[in-house]
């Protein structure tokens, strides 16, 4: 055999891993927002920082801004759809902790926010028997109250899976609304009237907090979700968030790897219930009237089309959905009566086209290992992984030719 002829050599498992990494981004499909977080994800720190304090400002101008083309006037005061859309972008945010971040379909949600909205009426309206204590202090109390009930369901019911979890949530959801009818001190359809707000009155001696006055509910709201949204983006990066996202995305094979799956999906349940029964108190401080009827399955739906249509598992997108939902009824009014075919045409439209929603969540931990794993196993060679599996090859076709020699 000649010295100039040899077998082929085989590229190394870096070399071969670099390039299906090229192939596949070269043959991956560009979405509708893909370039901007790709921008985003290239800036430094402490430009995303600048943006985002600038953008946080605009939002607590929107109330007094009133945007031509954005604005729900004349047919809704605009101060007031604010409040409400900052809402259900909590809830939203909320309910993303159990969808998106854990994997667990509660069709039920809506029950924590019913637990949190009772709770502030009947702590703080006129028409309840019970104690009464100031507005502000029923927020952490309902936020204990739902985290109870979060706990309470989620300890007997969370070894189910998929459907099962749905039918049991959604069982949940009806149970409470039931209850709230036939339990006289919850007083049913009549409800509770006059219910609570925070103190403070203006330069004319009226209160600041009106049922009629949206803006500083909507400036209450909005930083409420900038401390959830702080507290929930640590969490997401900590060892509970990487255990609920390894739970999503496979819950056999995190619990053979030593995750306790089933502690972590109680914690979620109770944090999200938390977040469940914050919102709810918010709302009822705002509307100022809570009965039975406000807390129905098809609301319960929506808060969970929310999640879907902005991006199971990314913040941003749970905050733009919950926005989405209540805003596009009081902008729309001609179509408000149909609004839950138009969000059920949206939601097909979004599965079929754009199954993770508009902002998806990206799956950092995978990428991040790949790093680590490039990182360790090309250190201390100064030979690119090509080179590197070209040099190794060389040596066992030399090796092979010596001994060749020798015999």
């Amino acid at each position: 055999m000649s010295t100039t002829d040899g077998p082929t050599l085989l590229p190394s498992a870096g070399a071969q891993q670099d390039a299906v990494d090229r192939e596949s981004l070269g043959k991956q499909k560009k979405g509708w927002f893909n370039g901007l977080g790709t921008r985003w994800n290239g800036l430094p720190r402490q430009k995303q920082w600048l943006y985002l304090l600038v953008i946080v400002a605009v939002a607590y101008l929107l109330p007094i801004l009133n945007i031509p083309g954005l604005t729900t006037e004349p047919g809704n005061n605009w101060p007031l759809a604010l409040a409400q859309m900052s809402i259900y972008a909590l809830v939203a945010v909320g309910l993303n902790i159990v969808v998106g971040y854990a994997g667990l379909l509660d069709l039920g949600y809506v029950a924590f926010f019913a637990v949190g909205s009772y709770t502030a009426s009947m702590l703080t309206s006129p028409d309840s028997p019970y104690v009464h204590i100031p507005y502000l202090w029923t927020l952490p109390v309902a936020m204990a109250v739902a985290m109870f009930f979060g706990v309470m369901l989620g300890i007997p019911t969370l070894r189910l899976r998929g459907d099962y979890l749905a039918i049991v949530t959604l069982g949940f959801g009806e149970i409470v609304r039931i209850l709230a009818t036939i339990i006289p001190a919850m007083k049913g359809q009549v409800g509770f009237q006059n219910v609570g707000h925070p103190p403070g009155t203006d330069s004319s001696g009226n209160a600041i907090f009106l049922n009629s006055n949206g803006a500083p509910w909507y400036w209450l709201t909005l930083t409420v979700i900038i401390v959830v949204l702080l507290l929930a983006g640590n969490l997401e990066r900590s060892r509970v968030g990487r255990a609920w996202i390894a739970i999503r995305e496979d819950e056999d094979a995190a619990e053979i790897m030593g995750v306790p799956t089933f502690k972590y999906k109680v914690w979620a349940f109770a944090l999200g219930a938390s977040v469940g029964g914050l919102s709810g108190a918010l709302f009822a401080g705002q509307v100022g009237f809570v009965n039975n009827q406000k807390f129905d399955v098809v609301t319960s739906v929506l808060f969970l089309c929310a999640v879907v249509l902005g991006g199971t598992g990314n913040k941003v997108g749970a905050i733009v959905g919950g926005a989405l939902v209540a805003y596009i009824p009081l902008r729309f009014t001609a179509i408000a009566e149909y609004k839950y075919l138009i969000f059920g045409i949206a939601l097909v439209i979004i599965m079929i086209f754009r199954p993770a929603g508009i902002f998806p969540a990206r799956q950092r931990l995978l990428a991040y290992g790949t790093q680590v794993y490039n990182k360790f196993t090309h250190r201390g060679s100064d030979t690119p992984p090509g080179g590197q599996g070209e040099a190794v090859g060389g040596a066992h076709v030399a090796g092979a030719e010596e001994k060749g020699a020798q015999a």
